[in-house]
């Protein structure tokens, strides 16, 4: 592997996802395969779990790991090309990527979009500069777009949790008080319809009017605009807020009777709930479901530690 930015840089899912199992089973087996290599952990935005599950991971085998917050210890950085920077910008991408390449094995970078132009966003010009001119091996830990360690996570715990070899796995839309970006129903949407074409899993995604997804990252998914219809019985569920990506960057709706409660898991099959966190209780999702043993979300963050380590092992053996 020679960067991991989504679901279509992994060859084989379910092999990867034994293989982070097998490492949760013996985290230190491989710790000889970072020894002398370091990881450059870059963030333009916060973090709890990508932060911490990623460096544990990578002192899980053995790496060296160098964070930096960019955005408020770093300079501010220029990506367009051609312009006279005499602005606010002090360094551009071109020489900073550069850099860090100088003295990192390997770069993780986590950012957000600004969701007012779609074009840019989904361009991922971040990414994209940080790989053509780091001259390394760069993970995401979160882009504009997609959080595809944050979604293979996802498909860890549901087959550490499935009852049923084929189980029904549903993403809904949730209410937010304020807009958020695409990024995580994106990769989540990818990752569980590229699980479907391996027959690991039936995936449904359901939300109001509006609030379609990108169609390149929802291949195969049967989309139903009643939550009820489409959580019947259901026996994962993915509560999650975002924007709308045709009116890019707007709430369209207040989002009544969205939320999920325990009362509303009863026309399931005994659904688990996962979510990436953090969440808005009864908001986004009932307390009480977030408090019962319905909830996976806990479990789900713990599994940020084995996607994370299985993605850098495999980048490491590359090196």
């Amino acid at each position: 592997m020679k960067q991991f930015t989504s679901v279509k840089d992994v060859t084989n899912v379910k092999e990867l996802v034994q293989e982070a199992l097998a490492l949760k089973s013996n985290p230190y087996a491989h710790k000889a395969l970072g020894t002398n290599r370091t990881l450059g952990v870059i963030f333009l935005n916060p973090s709890l779990r990508t932060r911490l599950s990623t460096q544990k991971a990578a002192m899980n085998l053995g790496m060296n790991v160098m964070v930096m917050n960019i955005d408020k210890e770093g300079w501010a950085l220029e990506t367009r090309d051609g312009v006279v920077m005499d602005g606010a910008t002090v360094e551009h991408i071109r020489e900073a990527a550069r850099v860090f390449g100088q003295y990192c094995d390997v770069l993780a970078i986590r950012s957000f979009p600004g969701l007012k132009n779609r074009d840019e966003d989904y361009n991922e010009e971040i990414f994209n500069k940080f790989i053509t001119f780091s001259g390394v091996p760069v993970v995401s830990l979160e882009s504009a777009t997609l959080h595809p360690l944050q979604s293979f996570a996802d498909l860890i715990t549901i087959e550490e949790h499935k009852k049923v070899e084929k189980p029904k796995v549903v993403l809904t839309w949730a209410p937010h008080v304020k807009p958020l970006p695409q990024s995580v129903p994106n990769t989540f949407a990818e990752w569980m319809c590229r699980a479907q074409q391996e027959g690991l899993v039936d995936f449904v995604i359901t939300h109001p009017e509006g609030y379609e997804l990108a169609e390149q990252f929802t291949p195969g998914a049967r989309i139903v605009y009643n939550q009820d219809e489409a959580i019947k019985g259901a026996h994962f569920i993915y509560p999650k807020s975002w924007s709308s990506y045709h009116d890019y960057g707007k709430v369209l709706s207040k989002g009544e009777g969205w939320m999920l409660n325990l009362e509303r898991l009863a026309i399931t099959d005994q659904a688990k709930v996962l979510h990436c966190l953090p969440v808005r209780r009864d908001l986004e999702l009932g307390a009480d479901i977030l408090d019962s043993t319905e909830s996976l979300v806990i479990e789900e963050a713990g599994n940020r530690v084995w996607a994370a380590q299985a993605v850098l092992k495999r980048i490491l053996e590359s090196l």
